[in-house]
């Protein structure tokens, strides 16, 4: 449980993190940012756990994190982009 907390405190901070990075003008409110940044960091450290590449704590896991956000900021901004 606090490992779930844990990730969502962190994934809020990436989320920020991402949308500082990520070149473009985002029309999203910094609300959507955390919570893609949420997404991004829970995805990113499954995935990166479970293949193996990093353990939990590591900084791949934070550098991960951001790459997933970005990557979730980037979709989000396509498939928007489209219904407007």
């Amino acid at each position: 449980m606090l490992s779930l907390i844990g990730t969502i405190i962190v994934g809020a901070i990436i989320g920020l993190i991402a949308r500082a990075l990520k070149p473009g003008n985002a029309s999203m409110g910094w609300i959507m940012t955390i919570v893609l940044g949420i997404a991004g960091s829970l995805v990113a450290g499954y995935v990166g756990r479970a293949l193996g590449w990093y353990q939990e704590g590591q900084a791949a896991g934070w550098i991960a994190s951001v790459v997933g956000a970005i990557v979730l900021l980037v979709l989000w901004g396509l498939v928007t982009h489209r219904r407007a």
